[in-house]
C-alpha cells in the first residue's frame, strides 16, 4: 500500500482543516518545499497535495509553491482542488503531476472527467469521492450532490476511471481513525484502485487499512500533530511504488 503524506495550500502557506471547514485553518509548516523534503527523507515515494484556495475560489495562487514541490522534491504529485474544467485538466496535467484529482466536477460535469482518461490516460487521473454520512459532497464539501458515494464510483468506474480517493469529511482531520465500514463496502461495490483519506493517525490505522488490500493512503493531520511516525508507517504498508 502506497502513503501519501499531505500538504494542504492556502494562500501560499502549508495549512491543516477540521472536516473541511476554511475557518479552522492553521499553518503546519512555512514552505511546502521543505515538508515534501521531510517526506521523501522518511522513504515516501508520494505526496497528495490540494489547492485549497482553486477548491473554493478557482484561483490558482498556490502554484508557483507546487510547481516547486514537482520540479525540484523528486515525489510523484497527487494534485487536487479546483479542477472543474477540460482547461484545467489540461492546465494542471501540463504542469507535469503525476496524477491529477477530479472532485466536484465527477458530479457535476463528468465530461471533465473523459476528456482527462482520453488525453492523459487512467494512471494520470484520480477522482476524489468526499463524502458525509456516506452522501456525496462537492464545491468545497459545501454542498449536497443528491448521490450516494456508492453511486458515484460506480458511475466513475463505468467511465473508466482507475482510482479513487475516498475522503470521510466527518473524519477529515479529526484524529479519530478512518472510516473503514464505508472503505469496505466502496471496495465491495467498484473493482477500482481506492486510496483512503480522513482520519488515519495511528500505525494501527494504517495497517488495517493495508490489510484490507487498498491501494493506498493519505496521512495528513496525523503527520503534523506527530500521532504517527511516517518512516515508520511507510515501513509498514510496504513497497512505495
Amino acid at each position: 500500500m502506497i502513503l501519501l503524506p499531505a500538504i494542504d495550500l492556502k494562500d501560499g502557506r502549508c495549512v491543516r482543516l477540521k472536516k473541511g471547514n476554511f475557518d479552522t485553518a492553521s499553518q503546519v509548516a512555512e514552505r511546502a518545499m521543505d515538508v515534501a523534503r521531510a517526506f521523501a527523507d522518511a522513504g515516501a515515494r508520494w505526496v497528495h497535495m490540494v489547492d485549497l484556495d482553486g477548491a473554493r475560489d478557482g484561483v490558482r495562487v498556490n502554484s508557483p509553491h507546487i510547481g516547486e514541490v514537482i520540479q525540484r522534491s523528486a515525489l510523484s504529485v497527487e494534485l487536487g482542488g479546483g479542477i472543474k474544467t477540460k482547461d484545467d485538466v489540461d492546465t494542471v496535467a501540463e504542469t507535469g503531476v503525476a496524477r491529477l484529482v477530479i472532485g466536484s466536477a465527477a458530479v457535476t460535469a463528468p465530461e471533465v472527467v473523459s476528456h482527462a482518461l482520453a488525453r492523459y490516460g487512467r494512471d494520470r487521473v484520480a477522482v476524489g469521492i468526499d463524502c458525509l454520512d456516506g452522501q456525496v459532497r462537492t464545491k468545497g464539501w459545501e454542498e449536497a450532490a443528491g448521490l450516494s458515494g456508492l453511486e458515484l464510483a460506480k458511475q466513475m468506474e463505468a467511465l473508466g476511471v482507475k482510482t479513487l480517493i475516498f475522503t470521510d469529511i466527518a473524519t477529515d482531520g479529526m484524529l479519530s481513525g478512518p472510516n473503514l465500514d464505508q472503505l469496505s463496502m466502496l471496495q465491495d461495490t467498484v473493482g477500482c484502485d481506492i486510496i483512503a483519506s480522513g482520519g488515519v493517525t495511528t500505525l494501527d490505522d494504517v495497517k488495517r487499512l493495508r490489510d484490507m488490500g487498498l491501494y493506498g493512503a493519505i496521512i495528513g493531520k496525523a503527520y503534523y500533530a506527530g500521532t504517527i511516525d511516517l518512516a515508520e508507517a511507510i515501513r509498514e504498508a510496504g513497497p512505495q511504488i
